[in-house]
């Protein structure tokens, strides 16, 4: 006599489980896979398919040898975000960690003062047009470090970082202390080594919140030169403008690429540094969702 099998409730579970995640990877991957593959079709073929293709009848590399043609203003985009990342990263994590460690010393006199006026600052703001008037009175219009210094300090992360310094304990810095350290070397000794995750973590933020950003550098950069590439694909995809800013008035084609191929080659070019380093810091991205919850 056969015994009857039956199916638990946890591997309906797990059924169910695995194919809503297929479902999902499937509709991440439909819009990326059609970006992609746009960037490979003609004209001729996009008049008779429409723009709306996932595998094409023929690669068509149009595009993207007007691209490379043009390749000295996405350079020199590329650059200008390079600069932005690197540097606003860099002064952003140094400004961090410095006012985080000094709010998260017990015996700074006006410390829950100061922390409440930090927080205050995330819920009320000045507004757009009192930041430009105040970046403009600085002389920063038109200038790659008003996309840098008005942000130097992300109250939320630093709100973090002095949690995560304070939940440290006081009988290490209290045995540095009694050894001669003073706080600099408190700081840079003991404080930082114990943080790596957490510096690593808002470092990463950091540099890609500068990496996605361009609606700064639309309000106060003035000439093309100095936009960095997220600016440029903007314009490419939303405006006539961007072939110019890409220098693409004077190349000449046989069969010059439908508009849609010409955005998707763009969007390609200019995500694919950040995918290619992704897979390798996506693990801090996992340790950011935990630093939150460290206790100060």
């Amino acid at each position: 006599m056969k015994k009857k099998r039956y199916i638990s409730s946890e591997n309906v579970f797990q059924m169910v489980d695995i194919v809503l995640l297929v479902l999902l990877v499937l509709i991440i991957l439909i819009p990326v896979l059609t970006v992609v593959m746009t960037s490979f079709v003609s004209q001729a073929e996009i008049a008779r398919r429409g723009s709306f293709i996932i595998i094409p009848e023929k690669f068509d590399f149009t595009a993207y040898n007007m691209l490379w043609k043009t390749r000295r203003n996405i350079l020199r985009a590329y650059g200008n975000t390079l600069f932005r990342v690197g540097v606003g990263t860099s002064l952003q994590m140094l400004m961090t960690i410095a006012f985080a460690y000094g709010l998260s010393r017990r015996n700074l006199k006006g410390r829950t003062l100061i922390t409440g006026y930090v927080v205050l600052t995330m819920l009320f703001s000045g507004g757009m047009i009192p930041k430009f008037l105040v970046i403009k009175s600085l002389g920063l219009i038109d200038s790659r470090w008003a996309m840098i210094l008005p942000g130097l300090i992300g109250t939320w992360n630093m709100l973090v970082m002095r949690n995560f310094f304070m939940a440290i304990p006081e009988s290490m810095e209290e045995a540095a202390i009694i050894d001669g350290a003073n706080n600099v070397q408190i700081l840079t000794q003991i404080v930082l080594p114990l943080s790596k995750a957490t510096i690593a973590t808002i470092a990463l933020f950091y540099a890609v919140g500068h990496w996605n950003a361009w609606f700064d550098s639309m309000l106060y950069i003035n000439t093309t030169s100095k936009l960095p590439m997220q600016n440029l694909l903007r314009n490419v995809i939303t405006a006539a403008s961007g072939i110019a800013d890409l220098g693409m008035a004077g190349v000449e084609v046989e069969a010059p690429p439908p508009t849609q191929a010409m955005q998707a080659a763009t969007i390609v070019i200019s995500t694919l540094p950040i995918i290619c380093v992704y897979p390798f810091i996506q693990k801090y991205f996992v340790k950011g969702v935990m630093v939150g919850s460290v206790k100060g």
